[in-house]
C-alpha cells in the first residue's frame, strides 16, 4: 500500500479518536508517518501533560491504528521541548 494512502487513513483514524481526547481537554496532532511505518503524533492540551498519556497513546490510539491499518508498526509521541509555557 502506498505511503500516501496509509497516511490519509492514519489522519482519518486520528479524526475519529480526537473527540474522545477533547472530552478530557486534550487533543492529538499528526506529525509524520516514517518510512518504517511508525506514526509520530503530538499530544496536546491535557493529554500533553497527563501522566496517563502513554497509556492513552498505546492502549487507545495505537491499538485502534494497528487494528485498522495492519501495516502500522507503532504510534510514538513526539514532544516539542522548545516550547515553554
Amino acid at each position: 500500500m502506498e505511503k500516501e494512502l496509509i497516511e490519509k487513513r492514519v489522519k482519518n483514524i486520528l479524526e475519529q479518536v480526537r473527540p474522545y481526547l477533547q472530552q478530557d481537554g486534550g487533543d492529538v496532532n499528526f506529525v509524520e508517518l516514517t518510512d518504517d511505518m511508525t506514526v509520530l503524533v503530538e499530544l496536546t492540551g491535557a493529554c500533553g501533560s497527563c501522566p496517563y498519556s502513554t497509556m492513552t497513546l498505546k492502549n487507545g490510539i495505537e491499538s485502534v491504528m494497528k487494528k485498522s491499518i495492519p501495516e502500522i508498526k507503532a504510534v510514538e509521541q513526539v514532544r516539542d521541548d522548545s516550547v515553554t509555557e
